[in-house]
């Protein structure tokens, strides 16, 4: 070979390894620094929670983009890979169905189930509406009862496919909960780093403790104590500030209401002097706009706060349940 030909060579041998070399480097930026724990989420508030607690000594990414449905979860090659790879996968059992799948396949020890401290409850709700039903029809307990046990079946059916409420997130005090449990775990993972974890589980719970407070003190007198929401999200939230939550749809906001639930919903709203029926970010309104329209009443959007969008009235969880306060507060008629 040649001396010029040989100089060539070496060159585009160095050039490919500095090629290499940046490549890598480029991958290594993308991911957490050294030392940092890699915290995968699967929906926006267990990442919220984690940044929080994790602090600076946590890499946290979520699994579900920003603008979409977190129930309609599915994950695609390199998202199970990062569960794979990941230190510490937070996510909420029954919530994500194919998450489940990948915690299960992938994660094994690395899985934490926020759902274990946040003392999840049942998913039906007790709708003010059924006992009215029952008042109504006092004294003919008889009459029909085959009939009424077939529409009560078809409600069970509509209302209850999922046997748990996973919304616990909307009562800032369970969220405060998983919190604490959180820096327990990322401490396990990460002994040097337990006072950390503690004090920022700390701080975040005295931020949730004074939105709890606002909370409690915003919504306690309203005039209207029944809350209509395009699907069953807000339980958790109606528990605490003593309202009553109709879900238009069940627990997922893929369940479809019979005709008869949507004619039920909207006598409720009549009889109960209701003024706001409430659409959600992420779902689509057109069932909700639907009872308000039969109704005679207005509209306004409560955020589940599932996820963060471009027409979220917040940049983070603090301010949206601030904003949903706000929008309760005119809707419920609170003084």
């Amino acid at each position: 070979m040649s001396t010029h030909a040989a100089r060539w060579t070496a060159a585009l041998t160095l050039s490919a390894t500095a090629l290499l070399a940046a490549g890598c480097g480029s991958d290594g930026d993308d991911g957490a620094a050294d030392g940092e724990l890699t915290v995968v989420a699967g929906f926006y508030p267990l990442e919220w929670a984690a940044a929080r607690v994790g602090g600076e000594r946590v890499s946290v990414s979520s699994l579900t983009p920003a603008g979409a449905e977190a129930h309609d979860l599915e994950l695609a090659p390199r998202d199970v890979a990062a569960v794979g790879e990941a230190d510490l996968l937070v996510y909420l059992e029954g919530f994500q169905p194919a998450l489940d799948e990948a915690a299960t396949s992938e994660a094994g020890d690395s899985a934490w189930d926020a759902g274990q401290a946040a003392d999840l409850i049942e998913g039906e709700h007790d709708h003010g509406h059924e006992e009215h039903e029952g008042e109504e029809h006092e004294g003919e307990e008889h009459e029909g009862e085959e009939h009424e046990g077939e529409e009560h079946a078809e409600e069970e059916h509509d209302h209850g496919d999922e046997a748990v409420d996973p919304h616990f997130w909307l009562d800032p005090i369970r969220l405060a909960a998983v919190g604490d449990a959180l820096a327990e775990r990322l401490a396990e993972l990460d002994p040097d780093g337990a006072s950390t974890y503690e004090e920022n589980a700390a701080a975040l719970r005295a931020d949730l403790s004074a939105l709890d407070g606002e909370m409690t003190a915003g919504l306690a007198g309203c005039t209207v104590d029944t809350l209509v929401t395009s699907h069953d999200a807000f339980g958790y939230l109606g528990e605490r500030y003593g309202l009553d939550v109709v879900g238009i749809s069940g627990l997922s906001p893929s369940q479809e209401p019979s005709a008869a639930g949507l004619a039920e919903i909207t006598n409720l709203v009549q009889e109960r002097g209701i003024t706001t029926v409430y659409t959600e970010t992420l779902v689509d309104p057109a069932v909700a706009e639907t009872v308000a329209e039969e109704a005679g009443v207005r509209t306004a959007v409560l955020d589940p706060i599932e996820g963060l969008t471009d027409e979220s009235q917040g940049e983070d969880y603090l301010q949206v349940m601030r904003a949903n306060l706000a929008t309760l507060q005119e809707g419920q008629s609170c003084s």
